[in-house]
């Protein structure tokens, strides 16, 4: 049995009926106040783009807030290299969407070239 899904005690469907205004005043504090600032030029048409049931939403836009109308959704959000798609689960209601899309591989380090130490320095190129 599927648990049903409670933000702040108001279920999904009570959440797409509120307004902006009101869902701000259940998030946290950086939250409410960004959108209490208003959305940026770039934030209203990614947030249009949802409205219209847009099938491949691409953004840069990792600054956005995730809102009840994105929700069950489907976004490619840029990591700085390529668009990765993500797709919006309930639980992710008031993060970011830059939250969940790493920017910064593993590093896996190899062996030292040569000039790397002293001791490279005496080895052949071949």
């Amino acid at each position: 049995m599927k648990k049903e899904f409670i933000f702040r005690g108001k279920k999904l469907e009570e959440l797409t009926k509120l307004n902006l205004g009101e869902f701000a005043s259940l998030l946290n504090a950086r939250q409410r106040r960004s959108l209490k600032r208003g959305l940026t030029d770039q934030q209203k048409i990614l947030l249009e783009k949802f409205k219209k049931d847009d099938k491949n939403i691409k953004t840069h836009c990792r600054d956005m807030i995730i809102l009840p109308d994105m929700v069950n959704k489907t976004v490619s959000i840029h990591n700085g290299k390529e668009f990765v798609r993500l797709d919006i689960m309930p639980d992710m209601l008031g993060h970011y969407l830059g939250e969940f899309m790493m920017t910064r591989r593993k590093v896996s380090h190899h062996a030292p070239g040569i000039g790397a130490t002293r001791s490279s320095a005496s080895l052949s190129v071949k």
